[in-house]
């Protein structure tokens, strides 16, 4: 982000406090507590969001070196990533072309070989079926270049491995991303490493989680023993950019930078960025490292989450017990949110409310709406 993007978007919060106003949209809004609770809309978002869109699946530091491999679910299909012998991540379903095992069982490792456990049929990091016990007596004129494993698109860039399972061959991530893809670039997270990863699966609705991370609202009360202290209280601001979303959230030493110089501001020292990359996955961009939040949604009702601390590589070590402590405040902070987040879907399910409400200053959140929206609306 250069410098003056971020001073104007830094300005346009300094007077908002100023002034003592929220970031405001035009109007407040309801949306349908059927987006959270019902089956039929869920499996529609499950073929027009969670299978083709490209999504991050790994940071490129957790496949280090040829024959590094991980095991994943994605949208309900088991994955296996595998940096290959020629340097090139590829993604492929976990799934063995005789019939049909659960090809590698261990969640990661490094292997040049995969072999099923049923019946040894054998891949290489290419996907490339180069082993078959009783080959000639069973499967006379197997041609072996029809069995390599299923490929899925699967693209290495800017520090992360993205997946989708569209039928092109080609994710172009960048193109994806549009005009965020120069924040995205800009993280330079190729020069990072994930010091930590949490997961847990919880009993709401992926889109809860989602909503609580872009609006401020609820920083003083539902965080109040965490984080609400570090940052302003109902302050933030966001930018669309087509389905992706960028949100600031001003720390609570925003005012400081009255009296410094604007060649000194740093928007990462005074605020949290927060990038909704659509659908499902979530930056949170601090001072000196990265919050990195991946969802998969189960089903309407249960969701996994996996967070990890995302650090600069030359650091990982020698900044330990400072990262231990990054990542402790935020898995604590995110606890409160899954708390409240099962508690509305239990509230769903009484009849209580038809609607949900949305503020003026929760004005990310229909943003949000609207984007799945539009993405139902093309793939009826």
């Amino acid at each position: 982000m250069n410098d003056e993007l971020q001073n104007e978007l830094l300005d346009e919060l300094i007077e908002l406090q100023a002034e003592k106003q929220p970031y405001l949209d035009e109007h407040w809004v309801q949306t349908s507590v059927d987006r959270y609770s019902s089956s039929e809309y869920f499996e529609k978002e499950v073929r027009a969001l969670f299978l083709p869109l490209p999504r991050m699946a790994l940071h490129s530091s957790e496949l280090p070196e040829p024959g590094s491999f991980k095991r994943i679910d994605h949208a309900g299909r088991p994955l296996l990533l595998v940096r290959g012998q020629d340097s090139n991540v590829r993604a492929f379903y976990n799934v063995c072309r005789h019939r049909g095992a659960q090809l590698v069982g261990d969640e990661s490792g490094c292997s040049r070989r995969f072999s099923c456990p049923y019946h040894a049929w054998t891949w290489n990091t290419q996907g490339e079926l180069v082993g078959v016990p009783h080959e000639k007596s069973g499967f006379p004129g197997l041609d072996r270049s029809d069995m390599g494993l299923r490929a899925v698109p699967c693209e290495e860039n800017a520090g992360w491995i993205w997946i989708s399972h569209r039928n092109e061959e080609q994710l172009e991530v960048a193109c994806f991303l549009g005009e965020l893809y120069a924040d995205i670039a800009g993280l330079r997270a190729e020069h990072l490493a994930i010091y930590a990863s949490d997961s847990w699966e919880f009993n709401a609705n992926w889109k809860l989680i989602i909503e609580g991370g872009i609006e401020a609202y609820h920083f003083r009360v539902a965080h109040r023993d965490t984080i609400a202290g570090l940052f302003l209280d109902n302050l933030s601001s966001y930018r669309c950019f087509d389905n992706h979303i960028r949100s600031v959230l001003p720390r609570s030493h925003l005012a400081e930078l009255a009296d410094a110089p604007r060649t000194e501001w740093d928007i990462r020292t005074h605020s949290n960025l927060v990038y909704t990359l659509f659908p499902t996955n979530q930056l949170l961009v601090q001072e000196d490292h990265i919050a990195w939040i991946q969802l998969e949604p189960l089903a309407a009702d249960r969701t996994r989450l996996r967070l990890s601390t995302v650090v600069p590589e030359a650091e990982l070590v020698e900044r330990e017990q400072h990262w231990q402590k990054n990542h402790d405040l935020t898995v604590r902070t995110l606890k409160e949110d899954f708390a409240i987040g099962e508690g509305i879907q239990k509230g769903l399910k009484s009849g209580a409310n038809s609607h949900l409400n949305f503020g003026r200053f929760e004005g990310a959140l229909d943003q949000f709406s609207q984007a799945i929206k539009r993405e139902l609306e093309k793939n009826r």
